[in-house]
């Protein structure tokens, strides 16, 4: 479970307003696809990922980006019960596509890391800190079903 206290919250919603989520989406699937290649087994029927270049601009890539990103938009308004927001994408991940959990912690990572490209000098450590929070508790979340 996350614990944001009152200003983290404040701070993590504030920001989100200021985010183009599909872009951040896209951008951010697409890095994990190239920093982790081994990602990409789930993702073979996208079409050409051969390359750094055809993953960035590979559009089904850009549109998963844009679909996950908005599931975890979604539960930027349950940071209270992150298990309970992601519970049906939990089950779908283990269950359907067995999904390795630890490649949730590596898409938050890549979250943060176009958050704070994107978001520039409003990317405070506070903000990073109070996302970071965020991020481990979606990757929590949605590996709860593998427990």
């Amino acid at each position: 479970m996350v614990h944001l206290t009152d200003a983290e919250k404040a701070l993590v919603t504030g920001l989100w307003g200021k985010v183009n989520a599909d872009a951040v989406g896209a951008e951010a699937l697409g890095r994990l696809l190239v920093v982790y290649p081994w990602t990409q087994r789930f993702f073979e029927h996208f079409g050409d990922l051969s390359s750094a270049s055809a993953v960035m601009n590979n559009p089904q890539v850009k549109a998963h980006g844009k679909k996950v990103i908005h599931s975890f938009a979604d539960g930027l308004k349950h940071l209270d019960n992150l298990k309970g927001a992601f519970s049906s994408l939990s089950e779908l991940h283990c269950d359907k596509l067995h999904v390795d959990p630890e490649n949730f912690k590596l898409l938050g990572n890549m979250i943060i890391i176009v958050l704070s490209h994107d978001l520039g000098k409003d990317f405070t450590p506070s903000a990073q800190s109070a996302f970071h929070k965020v991020v481990a508790g979606v990757a929590n979340a949605l590996a709860h079903k593998y427990h």
